[in-house]
């Protein structure tokens, strides 16, 4: 069995010598080699936390449809809670052992399934369901310790590490954009029967003041002001609040509920799950190993290349703890009461504000634990002051189509294919699943079959009875 102990390698772009490079922590977390600082990390992490803390009022909404006792909407306040303690925990196991400025929650799309596909679809209850998950989680902490999610990583091509990560800033932008006025979000792109997508009302006030914020959040940015991504978006909520477009905090405390009736039910579930129709069963868990799989394989690689951490030979130093921290996550938030944990995308908000070690995610942790007392201050941040920043988030990432060989077809076709797909499909997964498809297939196809590796094969096959089983 093998080890990942290498450290974060160094950002590519060098940055100005640090302060207080002898402080314990600062050598703990390699400040000196990464380039970096504490009111850089300390910055980073707070603009990260900001960009995500939208999770601690968007997963028990959707969680508390399936998980409750009486109905719908009575364990909010604890499922609030679970949201916010699990992301502590796994963002600090994420900084303090593998030190990577990742941070993590449950999952957008993972939870949507949880309750509105095994809970509410299959009528699987909601005990069983975390149990599920949890199991997933103890498989993931397996696979990570026999180091084969790391093997995956290695065995991707360049084109299409590159590819995802602005395959995910793409995405990131379109869930900035399309988010609907009515629920606080930017609406400049809505749906539409006759084609799909289609411009928004840009006289609707909320969508005015994304527009705004995009501009004050792109001055900060252009004018090179550290911090500009945090400060665009308090700006903007500031100005939504005093033209009483967005309702302002009704207060600052208010103490939290204790998830009494969440902890430990999914060791209560496990009973349940052992009933549960054999290949009903296989089903759930294989969607959710295998969304969550690629989901943050896609996610972590992505962050990597932004980051600079991952080499010229393709190897990513370190990955295999990030992995293990993301398991770990995963089986915690299970206990606590919540869906899959996984690294999410908005971490990329952080390294642009250069975020580079683990002491990023820390600051992140600290933040997700002292947000349960401030949660009216968080509730009222309006959607449309988060859309700028992930919009600028998503111009950054998208720079890394410059490093894909556009000249050759058999690089650009799966690269491009990935990075469209991302964001059409909502899904990271599927996006990285028709890159490692047609990649293989395609330099086949170009009489260089011999520069396919049989572990490109096998994840080919992999995805494709993934979506034939589906």
């Amino acid at each position: 069995m093998t080890h990942d102990t290498d450290n974060p390698q160094p950002p590519e772009t060098p940055t100005p010598p640090n302060r207080g490079a002898t402080h314990p922590i600062a050598q703990y977390f390699n400040f000196t080699a990464l380039q970096t600082d504490f009111r850089r990390e300390i910055l980073a992490g707070i603009t990260t936390f900001v960009t995500m803390a939208y999770i601690l009022v968007a997963n028990p909404g959707i969680l508390s449809n399936a998980i409750f006792l009486e109905e719908a909407g009575d364990l909010f306040g604890e499922l609030v809670i679970a949201t916010g303690v699990s992301a502590a925990i796994a963002t600090l196991i994420m900084g303090l052992y593998a030190k990577f400025p990742f941070a993590l929650a449950p999952g957008m799309g993972l939870n949507a399934y949880f309750a509105f596909t095994v809970v509410l679809g299959l009528g699987i209850d909601w005990r069983a369901a975390l149990a599920a998950v949890f199991v997933e989680g103890i498989v993931f902490i397996l696979l990570t310790l026999s180091n084969l999610r790391t093997i995956i990583v290695q065995i991707i091509p360049d084109a299409i590490k590159h590819a995802t990560a602005a395959g995910i800033g793409l995405f990131i932008a379109y869930i900035a954009l399309s988010g609907s006025p009515e629920t606080g979000g930017a609406g400049i792109i809505l749906a539409s029967e006759a084609t799909t997508t289609t411009l928004g009302d840009l006289g609707n006030p909320n969508t005015l003041m994304a527009i705004a914020g995009i501009f004050i959040t792109a001055a900060f940015v252009v004018r090179r002001i550290q911090g500009a991504l945090l400060w665009g978006i308090l700006a903007t909520a500031i100005l939504g609040w005093l033209l009483q477009i967005s309702p302002p905090p009704q207060g600052l405390l208010a103490l939290p509920t204790p998830p009494v009736d969440l902890v430990g039910q999914a060791f209560v579930g496990l009973g349940n799950l052992l009933t549960t129709n054999v290949w009903q069963l296989f089903s759930i868990l294989f969607v959710f190993l295998f969304v969550d799989l690629f989901d943050t394989v896609g996610t972590v690689t992505g962050l990597g290349v932004k980051a600079g951490y991952i080499q010229d030979d393709g190897k990513f130093p370190g990955v295999n703890r990030a992995f293990l921290a993301d398991s770990v996550g995963t089986t915690t938030g299970a206990i606590f009461g919540t869906s899959t944990v996984t690294t999410y995308i908005e971490s990329a908000s952080g390294i642009s504000e250069g975020g580079r070690s683990g002491f990023t995610a820390v600051v992140t942790a600290v933040l997700f634990l002292i947000a349960l007392l401030f949660i009216p201050l968080f509730e009222a941040i309006p959607g449309y002051a988060t859309a700028p920043a992930l919009i600028v988030v998503g111009v950054l990432m998208a720079g890394s189509v410059k490093s894909i060989r556009w000249d050759d077809p058999a690089e650009s076709i799966p690269a491009f294919l990935t990075i469209i797909i991302m964001p059409l499909s909502y899904s990271i997964a599927d996006g990285l699943a028709a890159g490692l498809i047609t990649y293989p297939i395609i330099k086949a196809m170009q009489g260089k079959a011999q520069e396919v590796n049989l572990g490109m094969w096998v994840l080919a096959l992999l995805f494709i009875l993934k979506f034939w089983l589906a």
